[in-house]
């Protein structure tokens, strides 16, 4: 095939499209999933406020939603998806299935970065008669921000390589068009250039992540 101008537009519109999907699902993921975590932890029988029920109840919740495939749940979400967007083609009809799928994972991310805050820490803010609030406000997530922005650089990748499953049903971005030219009209070349650009953009997304990662960490100053 020949890349021209017409070629390069389509792919400069599928960057687009599959940048809009995963920045925009990730917002409202994190949006959903940084609660939820914070729930998880809070609740856990050694966390500052124990309800070992509440815990166990979410916790399975989002297992149970963690445990779906994307691409099944992206099409059981279907009916859902046209009352939200009005539309079940297009990059927005992928955001409401990948928040879905995304948020879950989001929450135990979140939920894993706080328990690597130090106990001591913990006690030492309830010992000066902090609430639970402030704990987590003024304690755990400024303790918790090196790891959480990894986590951050791991969900963004996880969420753009669901955006690209989206393809199969007409989701837009790069992952339709590796498989409407690239699989099925079996032009390996423009499966080669979509796969290298998203390549790079879960490098640029990684990087930026680690680096934020490394200047927040005041261990390492």
């Amino acid at each position: 095939m020949t890349f021209d101008a017409a070629t390069f537009d389509m792919l400069k519109t599928g960057i687009w499209e599959t940048l809009f999907m995963t920045f925009t699902s990730s917002f409202f993921a994190y949006l959903i999933g940084i609660p939820l975590g914070i729930i998880l932890i809070v609740t856990d029988k050694d966390g500052i406020r124990p309800v070992p029920w509440l815990q166990k109840i979410l916790g399975l919740a989002i297992n149970l939603l963690r445990s779906v495939p994307f691409i099944i749940l992206l099409i059981m979400v279907i009916p859902l998806t046209k009352k939200i967007v009005g539309t079940t083609l297009g990059a927005k009809a992928v955001i409401p299935p990948l928040v879905i799928a995304a948020a879950p994972y989001v929450a135990r991310v979140v939920e894993s970065s706080f328990k690597e805050v130090d106990a001591g820490v913990i006690e030492a803010a309830k010992s000066m008669g902090a609430s639970t609030m402030q704990i987590v406000w003024k304690v755990l997530l400024p303790e918790a921000k090196p790891s959480l922005l990894v986590g951050a650089a791991l969900s963004v990748t996880t969420i753009l390589s669901y955006s690209a499953m989206s393809g199969f049903v007409g989701g837009g971005g790069l992952g339709d068009i590796a498989i409407k030219y690239g699989y099925y009209r079996y032009q390996t070349e423009m499966m080669f250039v979509t796969v290298a650009i998203l390549v790079i953009i879960v490098q640029i997304i990684q990087e930026a992540g680690m680096k934020l990662s490394r200047v927040s960490d005041k261990r390492i100053r």
